[in-house]
C-alpha cells in the first residue's frame, strides 16, 4: 500500500471511530470503531518467539523443527498471529458460529500486516465444501483473506481451488486419521505456473488440512505455498 494510500486508510478509520462507536467484543469497554479495545488487543497471545519457521510450533533457536525434518509438510513456512487459546478461540468461534464477519476483517488487516515481505503473488483460501458452505452461509477463510490481498496488493484468487469431498469432522481424529480423511478431498482447475501461493485459514490445529491443500497446489504447479493462519494450536 502506498503513503497516500496508508494516510487516506488511517483519516477513514477515524471518521469511523467518531461517527460509528462501539465497544469492545471481549470486555464491553469503550472500542471507539475498533473491534477491541487497547487493552485487549494488547493482551492477545503471542506465540513464542522461537519457533519452527516451517510449522509455527516451538522450537529452540528458531530452527526447523525434528518433526518437520523427519516428515515435512508440503507447505515451505507457516506464519500464525496466535496460539489457539483464550480469549482467541473465542472469537474465532464467533466469526464462525455468530457470524460475526468483522471479526474477520480485523484478522484479515492483522495477517496483511505479518505477510508483508512474503512476497507472494496469489492469494488462496482453504476452500469450504459446498455443503457445508451451505450450512454456515460463508467462508470464515475467503472472509479472512479477502482484506488481507487487498491491503497486501496481491491477486486474489477465492476460486483457485475447491474442496470436493464432504470429509467427517476432523475432531478427535489422531494426525494419521486426519490426513486419511483428507486425502483427495481438495481439486484445482489452475496451472500455477510456479508462482508463490499465500494459503490462508483461521485455525492450523494439527496442519492437516493446510499440508493437504498445499500438497493439491503444488500437483497443480504452485512453486511455494505459504500458510497464514490466524491462530495456531501448539503442541503440549
Amino acid at each position: 500500500m502506498s503513503i497516500l494510500a496508508e494516510k487516506a486508510a488511517a483519516i477513514g478509520r477515524r471518521v469511523v471511530d467518531a461517527l460509528l462507536p462501539q465497544d469492545c467484543l471481549l470486555c464491553c469497554a469503550p472500542a471507539g470503531g475498533a473491534l477491541l479495545c487497547s487493552d485487549c488487543h494488547g493482551e492477545l497471545p503471542p506465540l513464542p518467539a522461537s519457533r519452527c519457521p516451517r510449522c509455527a510450533q516451538p522450537a529452540p533457536g528458531g530452527e526447523v523443527c525434528g518433526r518437520c525434518q523427519r516428515h515435512p509438510p508440503h507447505f515451505d513456512a507457516l506464519l500464525a498471529l496466535h496460539p489457539y487459546a483464550f480469549p482467541v478461540d473465542r472469537l474465532i468461534q464467533q466469526l464462525k458460529y455468530g457470524h460475526q464477519l468483522a471479526i474477520a476483517a480485523h484478522f484479515g488487516n492483522a495477517l496483511a500486516a505479518a505477510c508483508r515481505d512474503l512476497g507472494a503473488d496469489l492469494v488462496v483460501p482453504m476452500p469450504l465444501h459446498p455443503q457445508r458452505l451451505a450450512e454456515r452461509g460463508f467462508n470464515q477463510a475467503l472472509e479472512i483473506a479477502r482484506p488481507l490481498a487487498r491491503l497486501s496488493g496481491v491477486a486474489f484468487a477465492a476460486d483457485a481451488c475447491v474442496r470436493q469431498r464432504a470429509t467427517v469432522p476432523q475432531e478427535g481424529l489422531s494426525l494419521r486419521q486426519r490426513r486419511r480423511n483428507l486425502r483427495r478431498a481438495f481439486a484445482c482447475g489452475t496451472d500455477f505456473g510456479g508462482r508463490h501461493l499465500l494459503l490462508v485459514d483461521d485455525v492450523a490445529t494439527t496442519g492437516a488440512s493446510v499440508d493437504e491443500c498445499a500438497r493439491t497446489l503444488k500437483l497443480h504447479g504452485a512453486g511455494r505455498v505459504s500458510v497464514a493462519v490466524v491462530a495456531r494450536t501448539l503442541l503440549d
